[in-house]
């Protein structure tokens, strides 16, 4: 059996071509992060990762929320990752949800958040840890942690100012306030708006285009990207030159030049 063809608990999978399509699938909660979408998640992001077919990755919901974030009936009942006391909680996160933004953190292959609907707290900080998110008038975004008298315990501190500024990443986390649709855009929070009906088929688009790039040099240019967010100019040059020396030598990159000389589009073969 294919792997990305097992059955994965609250998570489905589909192969389409190059692109991996991840469906958070816990309708029941609104798609919230459970213990076992953390270890099916991961499980099947780290494959992927190391998956020559793979090249583009999206993340979706199930029905019409993205993700709710944590389980409020967990929290009530302190079960699943909720479950004991301060320290032991501690532990939990770190061995459990935490193991989603250290995942991510760690995927050369790019990442794309269909934000189908509500990303809320947790959900909200899984949109930013991708790389790019596409929405419509339905997505809304809510750091909403304080409500429930909580703080970001899954990476949203890191990742939210990241994407949009420390400013804005501020005000929404000590307000708790949902941006929604186009505000969503405006923020930084999407990178594309789009009409609700179409939402899939641009999101396949979009994958595509960037499926259709030379494998190799996008993964390492999203691999300097992350690079420079946090190490200083000499460090970047340094590691850029490797990486150029590394792409010039590619297949790909000869395939371009001569298809740019025969004025065609290139068919990358990730070698």
């Amino acid at each position: 059996m294919d792997f990305y063809s097992e059955k994965f608990t609250h998570l489905k999978t589909q192969l389409s071509g190059h692109i991996l399509w991840l469906t958070l699938d816990n309708v029941e909660q609104s798609n919230a992060i459970s213990l076992e979408m953390v270890d099916s998640l991961t499980r099947v992001l780290r494959r992927a990762d190391f998956d020559p077919q793979v090249r583009v990755i999206v993340i979706k919901g199930e029905g019409p929320t993205f993700c709710a974030g944590g389980d409020v009936k967990a929290m009530q009942n302190k079960t699943g990752m909720f479950a004991g006391e301060s320290n032991e909680l501690r532990m939990r996160y770190i061995h459990g949800i935490q193991q989603i933004p250290k995942c991510i953190e760690e995927l050369s292959k790019p990442l794309i958040a269909m934000v189908n609907g509500p990303a809320i707290g947790a959900g909200c900080d899984l949109a930013m840890m991708c790389d790019l998110r596409i929405g419509t008038v339905k997505s809304k975004f809510g750091e909403t942690f304080v409500k429930l008298g909580l703080v970001p315990g899954d990476g949203g501190t890191f990742f939210l100012q990241r994407v949009i500024g420390f400013s804005k990443a501020m005000q929404m986390s000590l307000t708790g306030d949902l941006i929604a649709g186009e505000e969503a855009q405006r923020w930084g929070l999407l990178n594309y708006f789009v009409d609700e009906a179409q939402l899939e088929a641009e999101t396949r688009k979009l994958a595509e285009k960037i499926a259709n790039n030379a494998p190799v040099a996008v993964q390492m240019t999203k691999k300097a990207m992350k690079m420079a967010y946090l190490n200083d100019l000499h460090t970047i040059l340094d590691l850029s030159a490797a990486y150029q020396g590394i792409t010039q030598r590619t297949a790909d990159h000869f395939t371009a030049l001569q298809a740019m000389k025969e004025k065609k589009a290139p068919e990358f073969s990730g070698n």
